[in-house]
């Protein structure tokens, strides 16, 4: 205890530190704000006896930190941008242009990020029109049709555009990655609730107060095991050649490649429930098709869909890792700084020696992702609440331990550059004593 109180202390003294931590809970408090105005001309009293849609619905809904059901001017969220930025991650990897912008630096930075603000826009016009007219019930609009439409398509844009400039602002003046914030908020926004709502029911006859700590226990050890997944490393070791430059000795010091075990992040999981909802969706528009495999795909806790999500979630896991990590790049950045894995080849034996090593921490990786995935329907199984069942596992889950192991890694490296102790005198969080090699840091995600 006093160790945590020294570190509050230490945070605190520290200026730059303490403004950026002011700002980013003065810039989160306004999108919560934002998150409870109502777009004019909609019946907050009808919307509160809507309930929040099952599927693709109800998770936006969660990272929208309820917004999407309250019909909120920030109902979209950061979706759109979301949307938008892995459209144009794809296109670099497949679209020779978008490659060459991303080599050129800062200029080419600079133009990806202006083509996704506009394919933002885009995104954000297309999903504002799905969503006033079928979110947003008749009974619940206020104004005539036309305008509504209008006036709540240009708000829900410019509301989509300010979250986006929120998120920029927190990681320039705050702490932490903003658009990542932002996600994070809007989930944990609905833990309380969800720990209340499954305290009574279990308080109310379902078991009692045993089972509901017992939960609480297996939750723990969850999130435990979450945060071995997103920290877990594989470490190279590279050997860099000794240069001596008058009298000064550079190099000839032993680093290392930390290839992460989860190198591809959330994104499996994101892309594999995409596919999930096509049955779903099939199953709306042409009811007669409806059969039993449909039906079985469609409830997210039944066994066949588990087992599907999990094989997506896995391939998922080897595509994504293959197209984001780069072994002949690492082993040519390797070569060119004079570094060398010791008993291998530089050149193409390096880069095939990076890429086995690689191959051989994904599977487990993706096994490990597929089983976090699939505990929330696991959970709902077992009679857990399916508003609390959602972070037991899934994106919520890995969002929120990767979120605040980042944020934590930058107010650590805050106190550590003004020479105070880091959060923890015993253990690490990633990033901290983790050498690694001058330009050939992997991708975060």
């Amino acid at each position: 205890m006093k160790k945590l109180f020294t570190t509050l202390s230490n945070i605190w003294k520290i200026d730059d530190l303490r403004v950026r931590i002011l700002n980013t809970l003065l810039f989160l408090l306004i999108y919560r704000i934002g998150s409870f105005i109502v777009l004019p001309g909609v019946d907050a009293n009808v919307l509160e006896n809507q309930k929040a849609s099952e599927g693709l619905m109800g998770l936006l809904n969660m990272f929208a930190g309820g917004s999407f059901s309250r019909a909120s001017i920030f109902a979209l969220g950061v979706m759109p941008y979301i949307s938008a930025s892995i459209v144009v991650q794809l296109l670099g990897i497949a679209v020779p242009y978008f490659q060459k912008m991303q080599k050129e630096g800062e200029s080419g930075r600079q133009k990806i990020n202006q083509i996704t603000r506009y394919l933002t826009v885009a995104i954000t016009l297309l999903q504002a029109v799905a969503y006033v007219r079928s979110q947003i019930p008749a009974d619940a609009k206020m104004m005539g049709e036309p305008l509504f439409s209008i006036s709540s398509m240009v708000i829900l844009t410019a509301g989509t555009l300010f979250v986006m400039w929120l998120g920029e602002k927190i990681t320039d003046k705050g702490i932490g990655n903003g658009i990542s914030l932002i996600i994070m908020v809007g989930i944990i926004s609905g833990l309380p609730g969800g720990l209340l709502s499954e305290f009574a029911s279990r308080m109310a006859g379902n078991g009692g107060l045993i089972p509901f700590i017992v939960e609480m226990a297996v939750w723990f050890f969850v999130i435990i095991f979450t945060i071995l997944i997103v920290q877990g490393v594989r470490k190279i070791p590279v050997q860099y050649a000794k240069k001596i430059v008058g009298s000064k000795q550079y190099g000839g010091v032993r680093q290392y490649i930390p290839l992460k075990v989860n190198a591809a992040g959330v994104m499996p999981i994101i892309f594999a429930q995409a596919i999930m909802f096509i049955p779903s969706t099939v199953g709306s528009f042409f009811p007669s098709a409806q059969g039993s495999f449909l039906t079985a795909m469609s409830n997210y806790t039944s066994w066949q869909y588990s087992l599907v999500f999990s094989i997506l979630i896995i391939a998922f896991t080897f595509f994504y890792t293959a197209i984001t990590v780069n072994p002949t790049q690492m082993s040519d950045d390797m070569k060119k700084n004079g570094g060398f894995i010791p008993g291998v080849k530089p050149g193409k034996t390096t880069g095939d020696y990076i890429d086995a090593v690689i191959s051989k921490i994904t599977l487990p990786g993706s096994v490990f992702l597929a089983i976090i995935a699939i505990l929330p329907s696991l959970a709902s199984t077992l009679g857990i609440n399916s508003q609390f069942a959602h972070f037991f596992g899934g994106t919520s889950l890995l969002i929120l331990v990767g979120v605040v192991l980042d944020t934590l890694q930058q107010i650590e490296s805050h106190l550590l550059m003004r020479h105070y102790d880091g959060l923890m005198k015993t253990g690490r969080i990633k990033g901290r004593s983790t050498p690694v090699a001058a330009g050939i840091d992997g991708p975060a995600l």
